[in-house]
């Protein structure tokens, strides 16, 4: 039997307005814009809104922003009778998929992500850290280099988001980013581009932040999952409340998984992938990881119908 998966986007799918469409439509979307001010105790919802927009780029803003606005798209879809066999989300939207599965409470998701924000922010100090995207080279090469460049330097670089074929996001410290990229433009790399960001994400140097993660996950009731969530680290199913605990706090400083993530959905009977949330990145990697399976979003109106429209259809 074909099975449906919801995937969950991360930082950067973020727009000053997103989610309004589906606010002004749905009292569902209300609610849950209205427990996420409560459980932060200042209004995300007017942030998500009307920004400002540097504000909303804040990495303690735009994960709670995020996980809100792929709740709210959630809760439309299941209003519409779509719920999912299996989930996963890129980096922070792991901690949607485990709201989707019923493993934590959407108030403690919002809550912890604020914080892991905020963690991941500090562990790095601003302009010490980079990421960028390295398109067109093979995998393999890309984590062989990155090893090369570390040994060399002593300043720490490695691949960290394996996204899609001829796609991987490498981070680091500044130095070893920009000695790394060098070596892998004289290997064969089509384009590298650094990234907007303010922390070198998923490397080793956000060990600090996992450390305080762990204990800030001691605070959050963890459930066993009532579907499986495909975890970054190991791109496997998980369910176990133990394990997804103790996988959520190796994901601040452990590569993400991505490509093998949708693979193994597709292995376990996956044929439509539907993004949830905020924009379209996550739907242009499944389509470069298996162009054969059904990918779609739900973002606004638009989206919905077009999403809708396809299941009426397909059942």
């Amino acid at each position: 039997m074909s099975k449906i998966a919801f995937i969950f986007p991360g930082q950067g799918s973020q727009t000053v307005g997103m989610m309004k469409e589906f606010y002004d439509n749905y009292p569902i979307v209300r609610d849950v814009f209205k427990e996420a001010d409560e459980a932060l105790g200042f209004s995300i919802s007017t942030m998500c809104f009307e920004g400002p927009e540097d504000q909303l780029r804040l990495t303690y803003n735009t994960q709670p922003a995020i996980l809100t606005c792929s709740i709210a798209a959630m809760k439309v879809l299941n209003e519409n009778g779509i719920e999912p066999d299996i989930a996963a989300g890129h980096s922070l939207g792991e901690y949607s998929a485990l709201v989707a599965a019923g493993a934590i409470s959407f108030a403690d998701a919002v809550r912890t992500v604020r914080k892991r924000g905020k963690f991941m922010q500090e562990a790095v100090p601003v302009g010490e850290g980079s990421m960028a995207a390295v398109l067109g080279l093979d995998s393999d090469k890309i984590v062989e280099i990155c090893k090369s460049v570390e040994a060399a330097t002593g300043k720490a670089v490695q691949a960290v988001n394996f996204n899609c074929p001829g796609q991987v996001v490498i981070a680091g410290a500044v130095e070893g980013v920009n000695k790394a990229i060098e070596e892998l433009k004289t290997a064969g790399a089509k384009r590298t581009i650094l990234l907007p960001v303010s922390a070198p994400f998923h490397s080793s140097l956000m060990k600090p932040a996992s450390i305080r993660l762990a204990e800030e996950l001691k605070n959050v009731a963890f459930h066993d999952a009532k579907i499986p969530v495909v975890a970054n680290v190991t791109a496997q199913g998980e369910t176990s409340a133990v394990e997804i605990q103790e996988l959520l706090v190796k994901q601040a400083a452990m590569p993400v998984l991505w490509e093998t993530s949708v693979r193994n959905m597709i292995d376990s009977g996956v044929t439509s992938f539907v993004e949830v949330g905020p924009g379209k990145v996550l739907t242009g990697f499944t389509k470069k990881i298996a162009k054969e399976f059904t990918g779609l979003n739900v973002e606004d109106e638009a989206s919905l119908e077009k999403t809708l429209a396809y299941f009426k259809e397909v059942r």
